[in-house]
C-alpha cells in the first residue's frame, strides 16, 4: 500500500523541507559543467564551453549542423557559424563610442531622443556628425559575454534588462546563472508551482542524482516527468503505487519513444528514494515490511531486495525473517541471504500445496521432510542446487531450534549427510594449452582496446584470483617481504580474509603502470585499482565483472581463439584459476603450495588439480621404456583393456613396494618370494630413470663376487653372478636406443 501524503509542516513534507538544499529549491535548476552530466567535456566547436548532447555537439550547434543538411564534421567544425545564440554580444547604439545599447532605429535611448528632437534626418548622416562618445568610466552589464554599458541603476544594459522584465524580475544573481547557461541543460520546476510537495519530491530526487555522481540525468529525462507529475491531479508520488505510474506514463506517451527508458527511469528512481525518505532506514523500520529493500539496510553496492511476501504462510514467514536478518548481521553475504530465502520460497510452496496442506509449523516433522526430499529429486535443477536447498533448509531449522523462534517445530524436523543428493565428482575446467598458447600471446594481449582489461586479464592468469576479487583489488595491492620479493593483496571475499600470492616482474610492471593511469585521470585518487571507467567521476566505484565479462568476450573475438576443433573459444575468468592450479600441480609444486597460493580454505579443492596430475604421471609412465630383470622390454598397450587396470597395480607398487631402482609389478595382494632378490624376480620393472642406482649396483657387485672369489665363497659367488648377469643385460637394454631389436615381454 502507498502511504498517505502527510499534512503539510510534518511527516513526509517536514523531511522534504530539512533534506532539499536551497540550490535545488529554483524555479529552474541549472548545474554547473559536470554536476550532473560528467565525463563529457565541452562541445566540439573550439571556443564552446557547452556540453555535448549528440555527435559530442552541443545543442545548439547540432541542431545547426543538421540544417546545413548534415555536412562533414570536420569541416562543419571549421566553419560552424557565428557563437551561440544567447552568448553573443546584443547591438550597441550606432553613434561612435556610445556603448548603450540600441533601442530603437539602432540608437540608444538617450540619442534616439535627440534624433526625434532634431527632426528625425538621415539617421546615417546624422549620426556622422556627432562628437565621439567618451568612455568616462561607465559600468558593463553584469553577463560576462556582453560589454554594453549598464542602464540607469540596472546591472544590465539596456536589452538584457528587457529580457529580465520579461522573465518576471528575478534575483539578480539567478538571471545571471540563466543567462550564463544559455543552451546548457536546465531543469524547469515552474509548472509544479502551485503543488508545494509535488515540487519538493521531484527536486529531491534530482538531488539525489546530483549526490550519487552515478548517472548522467539530462533535462530530457526529467523534463517530461515534471510535466507529467504536475498533470496527473495528484499531491505526492506516494499517492499512487509505482505500477499505476507506469501505466499513467504509458498512457500519456503512447506513440512516442524519443528518450522513455531515460524518463520511466527517473521516474522510478525519484519513487523509490522518496519512499526511502518516507520510511526510514535501518532494522526497525525495515523489518516489518514483507519486502525488505537492502539499501535501506545500510548494505552498499547492492540494489537487491528480499521478498518475503512470497512465503503464504504467516506461521513460516516471520521466523523466516528472523533467520535472514540473523544472517546478514553475522556476515554472510547477501548472496547467501537470497539463497536462503529462495529455498524457503520453495519449501513454502511445496507446504501450500492441497496434498500436503501443512497448517502449522508442527505439521513439519520428519514425515514431511521426507516428501519434500522425494519431491526434490524430480526438481529439474542441478544436485547442487537442490543440495544448497537442503543446506539452507537445515540451517534454518537448527536456528530456530537455537534461538527458540519456534518452539512447536517437531525435534525430528532435520535433513541428515545421508539427505543430501551425491554429485558428480567433475575434473577442474582449466583450459588446454593449446588455448592458453593463444591467449597468452603479446600480440593478442595488445589487442585489448583498453590496458586497464589487459593488466587485469595478466593478473587472473598469472595469479589465479577469481574475477571478482580481481576486480575489487585496492590501488596499493603490492607487499613485499624482507627479500623484496613482491606479493599481491587481496581480499579474498568468498572466505572474507585477505591473501597474498606471489607475482612476477611483468605482473608488478602491469600493476605499477595501472597505478599511474589511475592518478592521470583521478589526480585526487581512487581506493581501487581498476576504477569503473564510465559513469564515475569521482573514482569511487570499482569494474563490476559483468563489464569486464563483457570485454572479454569481445576480445576472444576478435583474437579469434579457436579450440583443436578450429571452433572459436568461449571462456569464463574462473578457467583460468583451474588452469593455474593445474600447471602448479604438473609442475610438481606440492599440493599445500598451490593450497596458499589460491587459498582454498582445505585441501579438497587442490586435490581436484592432484587428480589431473596423476594422468600427467600416468602419461610420462606410458612413454618411458620399462625392462624386467631378464633386461626384456615391458610393454602397455595405453588403450587395451587392461590399462587402467595395469596403471592402478603400478601405482600400489610405486605407493606400497617402492624399489630403490625400480617398481614391483606383483599385486599387493600377494606375499613376495623374491624378498631382497628383485633382479632375480619375474616381477620385476624398471626404467631409465634407475640406471644411475643400477651402475652403483653394479659396481658394488663385482666387488663382492671378487671378494668371495678370494675367500674361496662358491655359494655367495653363485648368486651374485646370477644377480650380476641380470644387471648387466638390464643396464645395456635400457642404455641400447629404442630402435634396436630387443626381447619383448607383456606386463598385463
Amino acid at each position: 500500500m502507498a502511504s498517505a501524503v502527510p499534512a503539510p509542516g510534518s511527516g513526509l513534507l517536514g523531511k522534504l523541507m530539512a533534506a532539499v538544499r536551497p540550490e535545488f529549491r529554483v524555479d529552474v535548476f541549472i548545474p554547473a559543467p559536470g554536476e550532473l552530466i560528467f565525463g563529457l567535456g565541452s562541445c566540439r566547436v573550439p571556443g564552446c564551453p557547452r556540453q555535448p548532447r549528440t555527435r559530442r555537439l552541443c545543442r545548439g550547434h547540432y541542431y545547426r549542423w543538421q540544417r546545413r543538411g548534415g555536412p562533414d564534421m570536420e569541416a562543419f567544425i571549421a566553419d560552424p557559424g557565428p557563437g551561440p545564440v544567447g552568448r553573443t554580444e546584443l547591438t550597441a547604439c550606432a553613434v561612435t563610442g556610445c556603448r548603450y545599447g540600441a533601442a530603437r532605429q539602432g540608437l540608444c535611448v538617450s540619442h534616439h531622443g535627440f534624433w526625434e528632437r532634431a527632426g528625425m534626418p538621415g539617421r546615417k548622416k546624422w549620426t556622422a556628425g556627432l562628437p565621439v562618445v567618451e568612455d568616462d568610466g561607465h559600468r558593463v552589464c553584469r553577463l560576462s559575454f556582453c560589454a554594453l554599458w549598464v542602464q540607469g541603476k540596472s546591472p544590465f544594459c539596456h536589452n538584457h534588462k528587457s529580457r529580465w522584465y520579461a522573465v518576471g524580475s528575478p534575483e539578480t544573481e539567478e538571471f545571471v546563472r540563466r543567462c550564463e547557461a544559455a543552451g546548457d541543460d536546465r531543469f524547469d520546476f515552474r509548472p509544479l508551482k502551485a503543488k508545494r510537495q509535488l515540487r519538493l519530491e521531484l527536486q529531491y530526487a534530482l538531488q539525489c542524482r546530483h549526490d550519487e555522481r552515478q548517472v548522467n540525468t539530462h533535462s530530457s529525462a526529467a523534463g517530461p516527468v515534471i510535466r507529467l507529475a504536475a498533470a496527473s491531479g495528484t499531491a505526492s508520488l506516494l499517492e499512487w503505487p509505482i505500477e499505476r505510474w507506469s501505466e499513467y506514463y504509458a498512457a500519456e506517451t503512447r506513440g512516442s519513444c524519443h528518450g522513455q527508458n531515460g524518463q520511466l527511469a527517473f521516474l522510478r528512481y525519484a519513487y523509490t528514494h522518496l519512499e526511502d525518505l518516507a520510511h526510514g532506514s535501518g532494522w526497525e523500520s525495515e523489518f516489518p515490511r514483507d519486502v525488505w529493500e537492502l539499501r535501506r539496510l545500510g548494505i552498499d553496492g547492492t540494489r537487491a531486495r528480499l521478498r518475503f511476501d512470497r512465503i503464504t504462510q504467516p506461521w513460516l514467514r516471520e521466523p523466516a525473517k528472523r533467520f535472514v536478518r540473523w544472517r546478514l548481521s553475522i556476515g554472510r553475504s547477501v548472496n547467501q541471504a537470497v539463497v536462503d530465502l529462495l529455498a524457503l520460497n520453495r519449501f513454502s510452496g511445496f507446504l501450500a500445496a492441497p496434498q500436503v496442506a501443512a497448517g502449522d509449523l508442527a505439521a513439519v516433522d520428519r514425515a514431511v521432510l521426507e516428501r519434500y526430499l522425494a519431491a526434490l529429486a524430480l526438481d529439474m535443477r542441478s544436485v547442487h542446487s537442490r543440495s544448497r536447498d537442503i543446506g539452507s533448509l537445515n540451517a534454518f531449522f537448527h536456528a530456530m531450534r537455537r534461538h527458540d523462534w519456534g518452539p512447536a517445530l517437531p525435534a525430528n524436523a532435520a535433513f541428515y549427510p545421508d539427505d543430501f543428493p551425491r554429485p558428480d565428482k567433475r575434473l577442474p575446467r582449466g583450459l588446454a594449452e593449446h588455448v592458453m598458447a593463444q591467449v597468452e600471446q603479446s600480440a593478442n594481449l595488445d589487442r585489448w582496446h583498453t590496458p586497464d582489461g589487459r593488466a587485469l586479464t595478466l593478473i587472473l592468469m598469472r595469479c589465479g584470483l577469481r574475477v571478482g576479487d580481481a576486480c575489487n583489488l585496492a590501488f596499493a595491492c603490492i607487499v613485499r617481504d624482507a627479500d623484496g620479493a613482491a606479493y599481491l593483496r587481496y581480499l579474498n571475499r568468498k572466505m572474507k580474509r585477505e591473501a597474498l600470492v606471489p607475482i612476477d616482474e611483468d605482473v608488478e610492471g602491469e600493476i605499477t603502470a595501472q597505478q599511474q593511469r589511475v592518478l592521470q585521470r583521478w589526480p585526487d585518487g581512487s581506493r581501487w585499482l581498476f576504477p569503473a571507467p564510465r559513469m564515475n567521476p569521482d573514482g569511487t566505484r570499482p569494474l563490476t565483472t559483468h563489464s569486464y565479462r563483457g570485454q572479454l568476450d569481445r576480445w576472444l573475438e576478435r583474437c579469434d581463439v579457436r579450440d583443436e576443433h578450429g571452433r572459436a573459444v568461449h571462456l569464463t575468468p574462473h578457467q583460468w584459476r583451474h588452469t593455474l592450479g593445474t600447471r602448479l600441480i604438473n609442475r610438481d609444486v606440492p599440493q599445500e603450495v598451490v593450497r596458499v597460493i589460491l587459498d582454498h580454505s582445505s585441501g579438497e579443492m587442490t586435490a581436484h588439480y592432484a587428480r589431473l596430475h596423476d594422468t600427467t604421471v600416468r602419461r610420462h609412465w606410458e612413454k618411458a621404456r620399462k625392462v624386467n630383470s631378464k633386461g626384456e622390454s615391458v610393454t602397455v598397450d595405453p588403450d587395451g583393456p587392461l590399462a587402467e587396470a595395469n596403471w592402478a597395480k603400478q601405482r600400489l607398487g610405486r605407493v606400497t613396494q617402492a624399489l630403490p631402482n625400480g617398481y614391483c609389478g606383483l599385486p599387493v595382494q600377494k606375499v613376495c618370494p623374491h624378498a631382497n632378490a628383485c633382479l632375480t624376480c619375474p616381477m620385476f620393472v624398471t626404467t631409465p630413470e634407475f640406471l644411475p642406482q643400477h651402475r652403483e649396483q653394479r659396481q658394488q657387485l663385482l666387488q663382492i663376487v671378487s671378494a668371495a672369489e678370494a675367500r674361496g665363497q662358491s655359494r655367495v659367488v653363485e648368486m651374485n653372478r646370477q644377480v650380476l648377469g641380470n644387471l648387466e643385460k638390464v643396464i645395456t637394454s635400457l642404455e641400447s636406443e629404442p630402435d634396436e631389436p630387443e626381447a619383448t615381454a607383456d606386463a598385463s
